[in-house]
């Protein structure tokens, strides 16, 4: 019972840091909670007795327990290759204690990792993304993370370079999703799937061309009532929109912008070409890579 109760402090005292740790390598306050749960669960059954550092020690269990979550993950989406990705579930309920994110945690994400890294991460190797995390986030040594993943420092090293490069290629492209030219597609994509015509007609230059159907109000006219399903996207880091079916890329709008005004539309339904994009989904807060 003197050991239980030593273990309920030690994690109670450590709770914060190692919730942090589980939010920032799952990305979902829920997922999150889970970790928590079931990393107290092994907590509960360990034996304590050549433990020297708690705090080391719980983030070591919190970080495998994550680790596996992620391999599960990325199995399911295997399984699944194809399927669109989802639109996110609101969170902005409290993370504590049930585990769904509040305007203060999502701020803490924000600023802790940036909008490219929460657009990056879920391209990155379960492996990579421990090694960043807690490398760059957390400082935890290497030598802690070779020993999590039962790799050498030098191995956890090289996965945190690799993660590290992908996560500043992407810095661009968070860039590009907050820029002019995402809001003017966004809205386009909105007044479309609407019907507003009057808002099309503001957003298009007179001498717009989609195609042979050329001038705003012809445009407008065309797109009026349409774009469904089109999704608003980075495409090889620019603002474009995609249409997908069954989660395969069917159609790609790519937008002329000239002082604000939509010049011209080009659809390419080229399969070969499709293909070969890089295309992240996005959203009012950020993205979704395919």
């Amino acid at each position: 019972m003197v050991e239980q109760d030593w273990l309920s402090e030690r994690f109670a005292e450590h709770q914060d840091r190692l919730r942090a740790v589980a939010y920032r390598m799952l990305g979902s306050p829920g997922e999150a909670e889970d970790a928590m749960q079931e990393a107290w669960l092994r907590v509960s059954r360990a034996d304590t007795g050549q433990v020297e550092n708690p705090g080391g020690w719980l983030t070591t269990i919190v970080a495998r327990v994550c680790l596996n979550m992620l391999e599960a993950r990325r199995s399911r989406r295997e399984e699944s290759a194809g399927a669109l990705p989802p639109e996110p579930a609101d969170q902005h309920a409290s993370i504590h204690p049930v585990g769904e994110a509040g305007p203060e945690d999502e701020a803490l994400l924000a600023d802790s990792v940036g909008v490219a890294l929460t657009v990056v991460l879920d391209t990155l190797t379960p492996a990579e993304r421990l090694a960043f995390v807690l490398h760059d986030v957390f400082a935890v040594s290497f030598g802690e993370i070779g020993a999590i993943m039962d790799r050498s420092p030098a191995a956890a090293r090289q996965l945190a370079s690799r993660a590290r490069r992908r996560v500043q290629g992407a810095a661009g492209a968070s860039d590009a999703a907050r820029s002019p030219r995402r809001e003017i597609v966004a809205a386009f994509l909105a007044a479309s799937r609407d019907g507003d015509f009057n808002a099309l007609l503001e957003l298009l230059d007179p001498d717009a061309v989609v195609g042979e159907v050329r001038g705003a109000r012809a445009v407008a006219d065309f797109f009026a009532g349409r774009a469904q399903a089109a999704r608003l996207a980075l495409v090889d880091g620019v603002p474009a929109a995609v249409w997908s079916h069954r989660g395969r890329p069917e159609a790609l709008f790519t937008f002329a912008i000239d002082d604000g005004k939509i010049t011209s539309i080009t659809i390419d339904r080229d399969p070969d070409r499709l293909r070969d994009l890089d295309i992240v989904y996005l959203r009012a807060t950020g993205g979704e890579r395919r």
